[in-house]
């Protein structure tokens, strides 16, 4: 079956009863016309490659709230007087018989060294190899500008390095076949579940400098973290260098807490996050001090904060790690970003109580102090949105220049539901919690861990949650004087359900803020620095005029 949301989902059917050669889309159903036409929705000669457009009665009203892209697909149809016209993105031609043939997607047709390339074509011929149960192919540019094919895929283990190339090359001309292949437990998703070809894309240009910058692993306890950074990203250990960033070659949050029970907690976390360089997280455990850690984990290279610095603190359950794909979209120069590893939140480390977020928010506040960062911006993600409201009050009333705060994907309400969302929460096991975050697709990693880690984060998602909805139950209840006199931005994505009324709503933090003003993202969700972190680092950037947007 196949269709677009667009057109009521299912729009042409085909019957098979062999393993197809190729992707044909069968017969429209009744009601439904399809075309293959031009860029002027002229039809196209028999075998003719062309976009796919439908008409009928299954074609949808439009987009909501989103008139300009209405315009632009939602279409009078010029064969046929009174009715409406979809066009949509995929690419395809008529094969003889009335049976429509699928090309790919029209926007992932490229042009590699003067060959014309279907990106569609080289990811169903991936596909059908054995052991693959998804993939993707993106186009990488090197240093010189040259251009390359690089395939993502998944499954359940990595396939030995020449049987990809060589399946590939037997139906695919060598032009097409991607010059390197990388295996992922799981490719990332977008907010729509469907595969995130732009995080793929710089993922590619990333690991394609670890490749031309190898350097082995030198001292016993480099080569044990290669070993275990190699079973746990599924990388061959011989491509595992003492340079390597673990973040920068896949790894994330839930990689991280794999590698630290790999190494029978050798290293925590928190580790991870602060020392992502092999070589240097080598060093660490090597000569570890006892000095317990501090709140604050930096996330880019360098403590240089001249360009300001961003502190994050994570949404409910989270932990530093989920600001690292923000902190690799903003660019050099910019602000030195540090995220907040919450106590107790490490389902890696030894088990340690939560702490009261009064206690939290002054360790942090000392921290900042202490390290002399100044142009202070905060950023508090859903219900991490509380402590960075009161770590901008409390630097204020310490002096500390708090230049903006971000607050991601949440909004004020008021404080009846949030003390009755209290109940509802203390009312549920830690087990329950767990079971609603997985089901809900955001924690989509809790599916790959044992049961106490993953009661361990619904434990850390309550008292996040409760934490929050107390701390704005009470300042709505009693606003405080003065108002935060640094600028607020509501940052949200469109297609987050859990701030859909923003437009009318993010107005309330005036309540508690002098300047409050409002950033949307067109997707994401509602975990957006994770999903579209370049398009959330904009957001940092444009509202905060450090830099203007690229």
């Amino acid at each position: 079956a196949y269709g677009l949301t667009e057109t009521s989902d299912d729009t042409n059917h085909e019957v098979m009863d062999r393993a197809p050669d190729r992707i044909l889309l069968g017969r429209a159903v009744n009601n439904v016309r399809v075309y293959v036409v031009d860029e002027h929705l002229t039809p196209v000669p028999l075998g003719a490659p062309g976009l796919i457009v439908f008409s009928g009665v299954c074609v949808g009203r439009g987009y909501i709230n989103d008139p300009e892209r209405t315009r632009q697909a939602y279409l009078t149809d010029p064969h046929r007087e009174g009715a409406r016209l979809y066009r949509g993105g995929d690419y395809g031609r008529w094969q003889p018989g009335g049976k429509l043939e699928f090309l790919g997607r029209r926007d992932t047709q490229v042009k590699i060294r003067g060959f014309r390339i279907e990106i569609g074509e080289i990811e169903n011929t991936l596909l059908r190899v054995p052991g693959v149960r998804d993939g993707a192919v993106v186009v990488a540019e090197r240093a010189d500008q040259s251009k390359h094919l690089v395939a993502f895929y998944s499954g359940p283990q990595a396939l030995d390095d020449d049987v990809l190339p060589a399946r590939l090359a037997e139906s695919l001309p060598e032009y097409m076949v991607p010059s390197a292949f990388h295996w992922r437990e799981s490719l990332p998703l977008t907010a729509n579940s469907k595969i995130d070809r732009k995080t793929l894309q710089a993922l590619a240009g990333e690991l394609d400098v670890v490749q031309d910058d190898y350097h082995a692993p030198n001292t016993p306890t480099e080569h044990r973290l290669a070993a275990a950074w190699a079973k746990v990203l599924g990388v061959p250990q011989d491509r595992i260098g003492r340079r390597d960033h673990f973040f920068d070659r896949g790894g994330t949050s839930l990689s991280a807490v794999k590698l630290a029970i790999t190494l029978d907690r050798a290293v925590s976390l928190k580790d991870v996050t602060a020392h992502p360089v092999l070589a240097d997280l080598a060093a660490l455990v090597d000569g570890r001090s006892e000095r317990r850690p501090g709140l604050l984990h930096p996330l880019t290279a360098s403590d240089d904060a001249r360009g300001g610095a961003l502190v994050c603190f994570p949404y409910a359950g989270g932990n530093a790690v989920n600001f690292q794909p923000l902190a690799r979209a903003l660019p050099p120069g910019g602000p030195a970003v540090y995220a907040v590893e919450l106590p107790g939140h490490d389902v890696a480390a030894d088990r340690e109580p939560f702490a009261p977020m009064t206690q939290m928010v002054e360790q942090v506040v000392d921290e900042i102090v202490r390290r002399g960062l100044t142009r202070i911006l905060l950023w508090g993600h859903s219900s991490g949105a509380a402590p960075a409201v009161e770590t901008a009050r409390r630097l204020q009333e310490r002096g500390v220049d708090v230049q903006r705060v971000f607050l991601g994907a949440q909004l004020l309400g008021d404080a009846a539901r949030r003390r009755a969302a209290i109940d509802e929460l203390t009312a549920l096991s830690d087990a329950e919690i767990a079971a609603r975050l997985s089901a809900a697709g955001g924690y989509t990693e809790l599916g790959e861990l044992d049961a106490g880690h993953a009661e361990h984060v619904g434990a850390a998602y309550r008292h996040d949650c409760v934490s929050a909805h107390r701390c704005f139950a009470d300042l709505l209840d009693n606003p405080p004087t003065p108002k935060l006199s640094a600028p607020v931005t509501v940052v949200v994505a469109t297609d987050d359900p859990s701030t859909a009324d923003h437009p009318q709503r993010y107005r309330d933090w005036q309540l508690l803020a002098e300047q409050v003003d409002l950033h949307e993202l067109a997707d994401g969700g509602h975990y957006f620095p994770r999903t579209r972190p370049v398009e959330a680092a904009q957001a940092v950037l444009r509202a905060a005029e450090l830099f203007a947007p690229s």
